[in-house]
């Protein structure tokens, strides 16, 4: 049977999400969820939504755009939003990314960039961070075929940020789109979003499915120069946001004082989580996102994982061949108890 399928998506390894335990109690903290309940704001939004179920949702979600635009200094035709920003990022791929032309990504970063390449038949060049997770002068190099960049910021799994001047140097020099992909900066202290007015070629993409706890409605969006956003609307499907997802994360947006509260028991966590896996004898990498990096050079880490595992408390091992270390443990921001947990297990396996 898998003769009829395309030559390029037989050989392609393919993106693996984190795992995603259904049942029991455990501990998660691998996949970089918000570990709040979303705001109780959605409640009211969702039931209305859901006695909407029979008819089309808005195909441009122009709610959202609205409450998005309001929150973010942006007016809404600069706006669109996906199911996902994995959605986006697909969207984006096909529309700027044909076959045998290139896309570039930082290495190591997050790995579906070179997935949606490779199902474009596509070229996906993957340029080395320096050792402070910082950008070479390579990733500003244009080269033939260069149709689109993007740049996780803070990026995973390092949680580091490339500063807003060496974006705007950046998105100079290159003579092509880039793709600035927000997903986590919301816990950064600054962001591009005011970079896309005044630099056209900037595109930025941000999820709900960390800082504001909706992994599991599938809701993002993107901003981007309105002659781009009527492209894009080219390439996505109809109907790309159910009526759910949209009236829940316009909720969420607007609920502006949930979103200050979380955001500020996560940061205070996060250095928390930093500090004691110091302690620990990790070398933890300064995050600006809801997870640390953290390796070790006295002992592999993998067995930590796996012990970890095993008492149902998931964090996520990474291996990175062209880096190093070659590999180390991401693990996302919990509550104050889930760490107390994580910690006090680590200290039993140390």
């Amino acid at each position: 049977m898998k003769d009829f399928v395309r030559k390029i998506v037989r050989e392609m390894p393919g993106y693996v999400p984190g795992e995603q335990p259904q049942a029991g109690k455990f501990i998660k903290l691998n996949t970089n969820e918000c570990p709040y309940p979303p705001s109780e704001a959605i409640w009211e939004a969702a039931r209305a939504a859901i006695s909407v179920l029979n008819r089309y949702p808005d195909p441009m979600a122009g709610r959202f755009r609205r409450a998005a635009g309001e929150v973010l200094g942006v007016a809404p035709e600069w706006i669109m939003a996906g199911n996902g920003s994995d959605d986006l990022l697909t969207i984006l791929t096909r529309t700027f990314v044909g076959e045998n032309e290139t896309l570039r990504l930082p290495y190591p970063s997050y790995i579906l960039y070179k997935s949606l390449a490779q199902i474009q038949g596509a070229k996906s060049e993957e340029v080395l961070f320096d050792e402070n997770w910082q950008l070479t002068a390579d990733f500003a190099q244009n080269t033939p075929g260069l149709k689109l960049v993007y740049l996780p910021n803070p990026n995973s799994p390092s949680g580091t940020v490339i500063s807003r001047e060496e974006i705007i140097r950046l998105a100079s020099k290159l003579a092509c789109p880039l793709v600035v992909d927000e997903a986590y900066a919301d816990f950064a202290p600054s962001n591009c979003v005011d970079l896309v007015e005044k630099h056209p070629k900037i595109i930025v993409s941000r999820t709900f499915s960390k800082s504001y706890a909706l992994a599991g409605v599938r809701f993002g969006f993107l901003v981007a120069h309105p002659n781009f956003v009527s492209e894009f609307v080219k390439v996505k499907d109809s109907y790309n946001c159910d009526a759910l997802s949209i009236a829940v994360a316009t909720a969420a947006t607007q609920d502006r004082r949930w979103f200050q509260e979380t955001r500020a028991k996560i940061l205070k966590t996060r250095a928390f989580m930093e500090a004691e896996l110091r302690k620990l004898g990790f070398q933890v990498t300064p995050s600006e996102a809801n997870f640390v990096w953290c390796t070790r050079e006295d002992r592999p880490v993998k067995p930590i994982y796996e012990t970890l595992k095993a008492k149902n408390i998931f964090v996520r091992y990474m291996v990175y061949d062209r880096w190093s270390p070659k590999d180390g443990l991401r693990i996302s921001v919990g509550t104050d108890a889930e760490i107390a947990v994580l910690l006090e297990e680590m200290k039993n396996v140390l």
